[in-house]
């Protein structure tokens, strides 16, 4: 119920996010959500994601879109870290911002697969997600209106603890 109470807010921030870009530039906003998992205890995550007009990447196939994000991923109970310093059952809120890229032309049947990575900020500190600075790899695949990631969110070993988490995610998109 926490993310409820700050919908208001993660739009808010998007549009910000979104603002900073030229307005010729074509976006596309995905809403994803799906489960995390750390140590195997899973827990319910969601985005919002703005994807911006895409670039090729000199004469190679690859090309290149920025990306921003604000992610949420809830917290859980852990009994075996209640009393530690870092627990399990924060939510932690993460803003991003980096690159999607793509390989191929159009018609290619492996367009749709991306990678994307962002660094992030966090507000969280977990078990999990254990400081202010965090890394988000994703590799998924980008239909017209629906999308599936495979994402993990690190320190990249920068702080212990640094257990991450892994998440499925299904996202709806449309075109700005």
């Amino acid at each position: 119920m926490r993310f409820l109470n700050r919908l208001p807010i993660l739009g808010l921030t998007i549009a910000l996010a979104a603002s900073t870009f030229p307005a010729a530039a074509a976006t596309r906003v995905e809403i994803q959500g799906g489960r995390s998992y750390m140590d195997g205890q899973g827990t319910n995550a969601a985005f919002v994601e703005a994807v911006f007009d895409e670039h090729r990447i000199g004469t190679t196939r690859f090309s290149w879109s920025p990306d921003v994000s604000l992610g949420w991923v809830g917290g859980r109970d852990v009994p075996r870290y209640r009393g530690a310093r870092y627990g399990t059952s924060d939510d932690a809120w993460l803003l991003a911002g980096g690159a999607r890229i793509h390989y191929g032309d159009a018609g290619d049947w492996y367009r749709p697969l991306f990678f994307s990575f962002q660094p992030a900020l966090n507000t969280g500190r977990t078990q999990a997600l254990s400081s202010a600075y965090e890394f988000i790899s994703t590799l998924g695949w980008q239909g017209r209106h629906v999308s599936f990631q495979i994402r993990h969110v690190s320190n990249g070993r920068l702080h212990k603890p640094n257990r991450g988490e892994t998440m499925a995610l299904l996202g709806v998109g449309f075109d700005l």
